[in-house]
């Protein structure tokens, strides 16, 4: 009986091994047309990041670049112009770039991000004792038998939930036409539009307010000179000195009252340190400049929107509005200090990680910068 024959296993692999390239060779030819190669690097955009910052250098620099540049040489795409980028990773700058005409010593405007400083320098008058946090806003306008105002606390007010009426061109009417010798007035002198406390508000006159009470408490009865010069010290000796921000310089109207909502310039490793004030949960090499729960209130969800907390806006899903950084896919614990045109301070204390974009983006193009501030933010773990 002859037994059954052998299959010769060799041989099929020979035919296996001339077959399957053959069969995968439009696929792999596919995937190789759909990925084509990566443009070379300028020496510039190398030149920002350190030899080891911690993840891949050329990634890095990768990402960094196309905040400035897009495939045609132009403004990045949507995001508009970048005029200064820093990456900060456990206290270390691992990544700095600047644009045409600005470098280290230059002073940007910062915007919005005056407001998590205001909120700060609030922090440090709370845990002084010299205002309380919910209580009705020490206003004298507020006071008057019968004010529905009077219900306004602070926590509104860093919350941006104080209901007072907020219509289209109020705010550059308070900052630059007639209220802008005394903004605070203007502010205040707003009726409600809503409930103390009922429903958030992107504004800028709350950190005006809350400028004004702190020039009230810092200056009882002071005039403008007084008020401002009350107000400078207070924050050169208890934050921007510890701090090392040497080149903050808050704007200050006629009345003596800072812009604590939407003016304050500083050079771009100024905000990268408060940045890192914050990442640090208000300490600065061991010493508390703020109670570590006061940044923990700054980073705690708003009731009213959750992508909101005390003067920063959170890596969250949003109430009921449109997300203004990446909750999709960034780190939950982020923080930011932001401002109109696109100027940005992350900060994520689980990442060790901050990150400072300035320049000029138009209003449609947020979400193109948040891309690219989240493709930054990406690369570290």
């Amino acid at each position: 009986m002859q037994s059954a024959p052998r299959f010769r296993l060799p041989c099929a692999r020979r035919w296996l091994a001339l077959i399957v390239p053959a069969a995968l060779a439009p696929v792999l030819f596919a995937c190789s047309a759909s990925q084509p190669a990566q443009q070379p690097l300028s020496p510039q955009a190398l030149a920002a990041v350190i030899d080891d910052p911690g993840v891949e250098r050329e990634g890095l620099a990768r990402a960094i670049d196309a905040l400035f540049t897009a495939d045609d040489g132009a403004a990045a795409q949507g995001a508009g112009e970048t005029r200064a980028v820093i990456v900060m990773r456990a206290g270390r700058i691992v990544a700095e770039r600047y644009g045409p005409g600005y470098h280290e010593n230059t002073r940007f405007a910062g915007g919005g991000i005056a407001r998590s400083i205001t909120a700060v320098m609030v922090g440090m008058l709370v845990s002084d004792g010299r205002l309380r946090l919910n209580e009705t806003a020490p206003v004298p306008a507020w006071q008057r038998p019968g004010d529905p105002r009077g219900e306004i606390t602070l926590r509104h007010l860093l919350q941006m939930r104080s209901g007072l009426r907020e219509e289209p061109g109020d705010e550059a009417r308070m900052l630059f036409g007639p209220g802008r010798d005394d903004m605070a007035g203007a502010a205040e002198d707003q009726p409600l539009a809503a409930e103390p406390g009922a429903r958030f508000q992107d504004d800028a006159a709350s950190g005006i307010i809350l400028a004004d009470l702190a020039a009230r408490v810092l200056a009882p009865g002071g005039d403008a000179d007084a008020r401002r010069r009350a107000v400078a010290d207070y924050l050169r000796t208890r934050l921007f000195e510890p701090v090392q921000m040497r080149g903050i310089v808050p704007s200050y109207d006629a009345h003596g009252t800072m812009n604590g909502g939407a003016m304050i310039d500083a050079t771009a490793r100024d905000f990268a340190r408060f940045g890192e004030f914050l990442r640090n949960r208000g300490a600065v090499h061991g010493a508390q400049l703020v109670p570590r729960q006061w940044i923990e209130f700054m980073a705690s969800p708003s009731p009213r929107e959750k992508q909101y907390g005390a003067g920063v806006w959170l890596n969250r899903t949003p109430t009921d509005s449109e997300p203004r950084l990446f909750p999709a896919r960034g780190p939950r614990d982020m923080m930011a200090a932001l401002g109109d045109g696109g100027q940005a301070v992350l900060v994520s204390p689980a990442r060790k990680l901050v990150v400072v974009r300035l320049g000029a983006t138009p209003r449609d193009g947020d979400a193109a910068l948040m891309g690219k501030l989240g493709d930054i933010v990406a690369l570290f773990r």
